[in-house]
């Protein structure tokens, strides 16, 4: 009996269905994160072109909306690890010694506290939104930013205090 070679449905059907419905997910994500219009149009772009790299291949990906906003995260990074690495050029990075357990919890206001951080450095940025907007635990943020724990850990410090001071600066000029 001759066996004929099995052919594969067109995932492109399958990921027009999905884009669809994920376009608002993946667009929405990344625009709450970076808060550019014009950049959360580019990164979901990216997303979906990366999308149609991975059904072209011999093993294709489930591709779901949880497989896409991950790619959008790993973009968001990599365009902060961008942003970064032009700054670091500019500048020289001085390590400030890691502080114990940080006893500042009062209650921010999210509209300051999103100004703020919009102002911080793309390190920065990148470090607290990880953390703290998508509540990724600290090696898995490591993970993302290409750093060690360490790293990352006397990262988020730094961040956390850039974070701090500049908030408490606005706050003390809307006073």
């Amino acid at each position: 009996m001759e066996q004929r070679p099995r052919v594969r449905p067109d995932p492109g059907f399958a990921l027009l269905d999905l884009y669809e419905q994920a376009l608002p997910q993946v667009y929405g994500y990344l625009l709450a994160r970076c808060r550019e219009q014009a950049l959360a149009e580019d990164l979901t772009a990216e997303v979906f072109l990366a999308a149609v790299d991975a059904c072209r291949r011999e093993r294709p990906p489930e591709l779901t909306t949880g497989w896409l906003v991950t790619v959008a995260r790993n973009k968001l990074v990599d365009h902060w690890r961008r942003l970064e690495r032009e700054a670091r050029g500019l500048r020289v990075i001085s390590a400030e010694p890691a502080e114990p357990e940080d006893p500042w919890d009062r209650r921010l206001d999210a509209m300051l506290a999103r100004e703020v951080l919009d102002e911080l450095g793309a390190h920065h940025r990148a470090a607290l939104t990880l953390r703290y907007l998508d509540g990724l635990p600290v090696p898995e943020v490591a993970h993302n930013l290409g750093r060690t724990v360490h790293a990352t850990e006397a990262l988020l410090v730094r961040a956390r205090t850039a974070f701090r001071a500049a908030y408490q600066s606005r706050e003390e000029g809307t006073r």
